[in-house]
């Protein structure tokens, strides 16, 4: 159907308008310009300023300034005008040019997510206020330096404004491998605690224990413990288990890491599972009460008749544990037996010389004690390879014995450590699986520690606390992070559901015989989707603070703040040196070269 021709006249309407439009934008700021140039020419040649006229100034330049020459004119009201205009307009476009390339390139910034306003009580003002009531030490400080205040997450997304978690917040990290984790999470918060760190990894050269070694020994002493030779170190600390272990419920919590080190969360239930964790939490308890080392639990678990544990349970006053220990040993053989290889395996760790070397006296060996550590500016680095059985039980052993000596403290002090106490659980679902975890999270925050619990993926953690665990964790975590690298389609769609809706504005165009029109509507569409929530790039991280929007940050790499060159060569030598030690460990010595001839 051809166009009418009131359509058509609309049309041609709308051409002369837009082409009026252009005229005015070139000609209006060049008549002000001749204007201006022609006034300043005529000042400096001696002739007089002329009134305000800007269009003839642009047209009849003579007749505004008739004493001026005519090469005055040409210049002034002619040339330098022109100049100028073109000038303006080339800045103009190079600064609009800027402009579209900082709001839109690499990280483009999404519409919908929080300003500065809407997370300010993480913003510097606010959570320095925040920890001079937190910690007693800053309340008559007049300057606090931001590491005092709180653990830095970014920087607000294309903005300057730091983004902090204070030390009463409680974290929980879902960073897939490469997205920043250790260089822009761990590292930073470990050189910038206050108080002292524990950090628990399953790396050493090129990781958080050679980045950080060298800046916390200056602080502090540093403890590592390393019972699989992730670093290769010498050993120069042991720590007892059982120090804790004295009573049932510290015996049975140690028996516990064992099991979950061993056993999935799905499997730790069922009869076999519980029986064998029953029958090391009570062989414990004996070895803690008689003052006996960890390893004397093999021994009675290869020869349940010995009646040692028995007798020593029975000598201080636990004969209703006792009685439970004996009708395990007197039941059927079947059943009695199925139970101790249940727990000979759970524990079968010990049996390794080199391992129980770091859980047993040693002479000349300095001792590692959680109620001292917790009240200095200390360090343990606490390693273990990924499925470290029960080698990773011990290393989650000592993290909780830590934070409950922390808690301890924290009583004693009034009710808050300070300064606060970090607890950087990296790789907490492959060697720090400390079962109650999410429900120490209730409280650890208010006490002044601050554990930052590190996972690869929702569904690591589901794995190791159940799904009712790890829900219970991302609950009671006052702050969570998400980094990039999200594959998980569920777990993408909940936090895009987290994150909400906003109000887009749609604009449509009809055409009809009486001419075009246009009509504006509003649609909701989900600030960030789960397809985008994938595709983060890495550098960035959502971040997720109880009572407020959701925040985009950039991640602050340690290597790109000041004093990284100082850092990545401490790093580098702390790298080689393990190299070092790897290779002279594993080097072939003489008597291998005599038995191959």
């Amino acid at each position: 159907m051809p166009p009418s021709s009131s359509s058509t006249n609309t049309d041609g309407y709308d051409l002369v308008l837009r082409l009026l439009l252009g005229v005015s934008a070139v000609v209006v700021p060049l008549a002000h310009l001749a204007w201006l140039s022609g006034n300043v020419t005529a000042y400096l040649t001696g002739a007089d300023w002329a009134r305000y006229q800007p269009t003839a100034a642009l047209l009849h330049p003579e007749q505004v300034w008739p004493g001026a020459g005519e090469t005055s004119l040409l210049i002034g009201a002619r040339i330098i005008p022109v100049v100028m205009f073109l000038a303006l307009g080339v800045g103009a476009g190079v600064l609009w040019a800027r402009y579209k390339n900082r709001s839109g390139g690499r990280k483009k910034k999404i519409t919908g997510m929080a300003k500065a306003r809407d997370i300010e009580p993480l913003m510097a003002k606010a959570i320095t206020d925040k920890a001079r009531s937190l910690r007693p030490s800053l309340k008559y400080t007049k300057h606090i330096q931001a590491r005092d205040t709180g653990i830095l997450l970014g920087n607000l997304q294309g903005t300057k404004h730091e983004v902090r978690m204070g030390y009463e917040d409680v974290a929980v990290a879902i960073m897939a491998p490469r997205s920043g984790k250790t260089t822009s999470l761990a590292i930073p918060s470990i050189l910038s605690a206050p108080g002292p760190v524990l950090l628990t990894s399953n790396k050493a050269a090129g990781d958080a224990f050679t980045a950080t070694y060298d800046a916390r020994a200056r602080v502090g002493q540093v403890w590592s413990m390393d019972p699989q030779q992730i670093a290769h170190a010498e050993r120069a600390m042991w720590w007892n288990p059982l120090a804790d272990a004295k009573t049932l419920d510290g015996a049975g919590r140690l028996a516990g890491h064992f099991l979950a080190a061993s056993v999935d969360a799905s499997q730790q239930g069922d009869f076999w599972s519980k029986a064998g964790s029953n029958i090391l939490a009570q062989l414990f308890l004996a070895a803690a009460l008689d003052d006996r080392p960890i390893t004397d639990v093999m021994q009675w678990l290869a020869f349940p008749a010995d009646r040692t544990p028995l007798d020593i349970l029975r000598d201080h006053q636990f004969a209703a544990v006792a009685a439970q220990l004996k009708g395990t040993v007197e039941g059927p053989p079947e059943t009695r037996d199925g139970i101790y290889e249940t727990a000979r395996q759970y524990a079968a760790a010990l049996l390794n010389s080199e391992i129980a070397a770091w859980v047993t006296p040693q002479k000349d060996t300095a001792e590692f004690r959680p109620s001292a550590f917790v009240t200095s500016t200390d360090t343990l680095f606490l390693l273990s390879k990924d499925g470290g059985g029960g080698a990773s039980a011990l290393i989650a052993a000592c993290a909780d014995s830590v934070m409950r000596a922390a808690t301890a403290q924290a009583e004693r002090a009034g009710g808050r450590l300070d300064p606060p106490m970090l607890a950087i659980l990296d790789e907490a679902a492959n060697v720090c699986k400390i079962s109650d975890l999410p429900d120490l999270y209730s409280h650890l925050g208010s006490r002044g520690i601050i554990p930052i619990t590190i996972l690869q993926s929702y569904r690591q953690g589901q794995k190791v606390w159940s799904d009712a665990g790890m829900d219970a964790m991302w609950s009671a975590s006052t702050v969570k992070v998400i980094g990039s690298g999200i594959d998980d389609p569920d777990f993408a769609d909940k936090l895009s559901r987290l994150i909400g809706d906003h109000d887009v504005e749609t604009t449509s165009t009809s055409h009809s015989e009486s001419g075009k029109s246009t009509s504006v509507s509003m649609r909701q569409e989900r600030i960030l989707p789960a397809d985008a929530i994938r595709a983060l790039p890495k550098g960035t991280a959502l971040c997720f603070a109880t009572g407020m929007r959701a925040a985009m940050l950039d991640l602050r790499p340690w290597y790109l703040e000041p004093g990284a060159e100082e850092l990545s060569a401490a790093s580098a030598r702390a790298s080689k040196a393990i190299t070092a030690r790897a290779v002279a460990k594993h080097a072939p010595t003489q008597s291998d070269f005599g038995k191959a001839a």
